[in-house]
């Protein structure tokens, strides 16, 4: 039976630390910068085996998580910036006892509740996740908190600083995790080998200064970490995934190729989903049609560049495009799903236009969009990825069955990932009010018909 008024006990905290190894300093680039002073991404993770004991549950994931912070040093250290350093850098130090922070937690909630797709109040999500402490000078850069569900299973929550991984990143090292819980003594993949040099990121424009002067600017003219505050989410905000299909993306496909006079569009899976949510959402709300909607998403910039990042480039590397000032009229408008080709058209011209030189551009603007938007503009954003492999995070006790990324929730973004059961769909994670919930989800299956 489903238990609404669930409670999760946090039993212990422990530190966990990579075996001996030396200290690390490693500079933020202009990508890093970038995201600052955003809200960490959390992400929770649940895995279904009903027979695991929590002593062996929280022995394994301890050894195996110290064995892969040799590899990924940098998420046991800390984000550091006073007044004498010019920019942030990440600092691991084992003279300082630096180590990642497990927490161990017990819930008497119901695992298949919480990881299914029909509508859950988002708050009950936030006791899966542990917070990063953040001050002006100090922040840590990841935080892991183990959920034990008896009889059911586990949760793993995962708190990232956005200013240190992407979610590239952050996936490579939930992978090396979990290669090192199931394989135990087995040496890690090639591919889940960070790299962790910064001589290769170039800066020929100096954006790394413009961005700390932005960001120095909007902390009251010093330098600090400390990060905007995200908005309190009540009761009434609902996490629901939807799905699209193999099929529903090829049928999609299929309907922009016969309705659009437009050449060389993008048409893949992601242009396919997203334009289609942006379709839903905007319908969504409906309103005045003259209005403006915020439309943006981040893209892997590691193939892009010139010469190119390895695929394991530690960190971000990801950028920002898409366009603070849509009109939503062409969206709404009606019949043989003009809205949709609509949408596929815009982002394809925002995919087309990731290329090395509007980089800089991009990665500005936002500090400036920011301040002349009127209050209350509809804004649509990703998180995840239909790329990222998120499902492939096996510790020795099967796939996930469900993955989520909690922070949706704050800044009315949406979570894309590739389906667990991989059969090429994708899943579509939103939170929203109730009346929001039941009118982009009756949106979303009626554009499917």
């Amino acid at each position: 039976m489903v238990n609404f008024n669930s409670a999760v006990n946090i039993l212990e905290v422990v530190q966990v630390s990579p075996p001996s190894s030396n200290s690390l300093t490693l500079p933020l680039t202009y990508f890093d910068l970038g995201w600052l002073k955003l809200h960490p991404v959390d992400r929770v993770l649940f895995y279904h085996v009903p027979e695991l004991t929590r002593s062996s549950l929280i022995s394994k994931l301890k050894s195996s998580l110290s064995a892969t912070l040799l590899h990924y040093l940098p998420l046991a250290g800390r984000l550091v910036w006073d007044s004498i350093k010019t920019k942030p850098s990440i600092v691991y130090s084992p003279d300082d006892k630096d180590a990642v922070y497990l927490t161990v937690a017990e819930s008497n909630g119901d695992l298949s509740h919480l990881s299914g797709d029909e509508p859950r109040p988002a708050t009950e999500f936030h006791s899966l996740v542990p917070e990063l402490p953040v001050s002006d000078e100090s922040a840590r850069v990841l935080a892991v908190q183990v959920t034990f569900f008896p009889n059911q299973g586990f949760s793993l929550g995962v708190t990232a600083h956005h200013a240190v991984l992407d979610g590239k990143t952050t996936a490579m090292f939930l992978k090396a995790w979990a290669h090192n819980c199931k394989q135990e003594q087995e040496a890690l993949p090639h591919d889940l080998v960070p790299s962790l040099d910064r001589i290769i990121v170039q800066d020929p424009t100096g954006l790394e200064t413009k961005l700390l002067n932005r960001w120095i600017s909007a902390s009251n003219k010093k330098p600090s970490l400390k990060l905007f505050p995200s908005k309190i989410i009540g009761s009434n905000i609902l996490r629901v995934t939807y799905r699209l299909t193999r099929e529903d993306i090829k049928k999609l496909r299929e309907r922009v190729e016969t309705e659009s006079h437009a050449k060389q569009l993008r048409l893949s899976t992601f242009v396919i989903t997203y334009a289609y949510v942006i379709t839903c959402m905007v319908k969504m709300r409906g309103g005045d049609p003259t209005r403006f909607v915020c439309v943006g998403f981040a893209s892997d910039f590691r193939s892009r560049l010139n010469p190119p990042l390895p695929p394991t480039f530690f960190g971000n590397c990801i950028v920002g495009s898409g366009d603070f000032d849509v009109k939503a009229e062409p969206i709404l408008e009606e019949g043989e799903g003009k809205g949709f080709i609509t949408a596929v058209e815009t982002l394809t011209g925002w995919v087309n236009g990731l290329c090395p030189e509007n980089i800089e551009k991009n990665m500005l603007l936002p500090f400036e969009a920011f301040k002349r938007m009127e209050p209350g503009r509809q804004m649509i954003s990703v998180a995840g990825s239909t790329r990222l492999g998120i499902y492939g995070s096996d510790f020795g006790w099967g796939k996930p069955v469900k993955v989520e990324i909690v922070t949706i929730d704050k800044d009315a973004s949406v979570s894309l990932s590739e389906s667990g059961d991989g059969s090429g769909g994708v899943e579509v994670g939103v939170c929203l009010k109730k009346d929001d919930v039941e009118r982009f989800g009756s949106l979303f299956s009626i554009g499917l018909e």
